[in-house]
């Protein structure tokens, strides 16, 4: 499992072709869900590549379903708050753990700002649903921590119910299909053009920086 903290993801030439966001709830046919709305809206940005996959992934499930996007773009500020916050609670509940622990545990979570694939706006948070925005049984809630789901929110678990491991399987089959990544440790989180996502398809550098 390669985490966002490996130095090979730093490693990856970081370019931008200047391709622009789009707000996904402008976009027909897509769901955006509001529980991480800021006042700026950013939440519900993406780059149009992104959302060219999505719209892809979304074509690409079984009749019924939709994904429902959480969060898109996120500014340096918002990443640089939730990374040191939750690095700040695990080190309150491990006092014991060294630097270079805490750091790989934070990063199972969320990404440090420097190779941050939300603050590019390549990444999304997302779900399923049904067609009356029902959200589909996914193991574990959308942002739960490793911590507190003992691991369940890894992509691949196998501790979680079977009718839940058979979503994820419908989501990765999906969004894998139109070309992103996932990160393994969060089975919501998804990416293009970002740093993760060039070294895991073999690509020499970036199609977004951070914005």
């Amino acid at each position: 499992m390669i985490l966002l903290s490996d130095p090979r993801v730093a490693a990856v030439s970081s370019r931008d072709d200047g391709e622009p966001l789009v707000d996904l709830r402008e976009v027909p046919g897509l769901r955006v869900d509001g529980r991480a709305a800021d006042p700026a809206g950013a939440y519900a940005r993406v780059r149009r590549g992104v959302a060219d996959r999505l719209l892809a992934a979304q074509r690409a499930l079984p009749a019924g379903l939709r994904l429902l996007v959480v969060e898109g773009y996120r500014p340096y500020r918002a990443q640089l708050d939730i990374f040191t916050g939750y690095r700040d609670e695990l080190r309150r509940r491990h006092p014991d753990w060294p630097a270079d622990r805490l750091h790989r545990e934070t990063t199972k979570f969320v990404s440090p700002v420097e190779v941050a694939p939300h603050s590019t706006g390549g990444a999304v948070d997302l779900t399923l649903c049904d067609a009356d925005g029902v959200e589909l049984d996914m193991g574990t809630a959308l942002d739960a921590t490793p911590e507190e789901s003992a691991d369940a929110c890894f992509t691949a678990a196998r501790h979680i119910p079977v009718s839940a491991w058979r979503n994820r399987n419908v989501l990765v089959a999906a969004l894998s299909g139109a070309g992103m990544v996932n990160y393994p440790t969060e089975w919501w989180h998804w990416s293009y053009g970002d740093r993760y996502w060039a070294l895991m398809t073999g690509v020499s550098h970036t199609r977004y920086g951070p914005l």
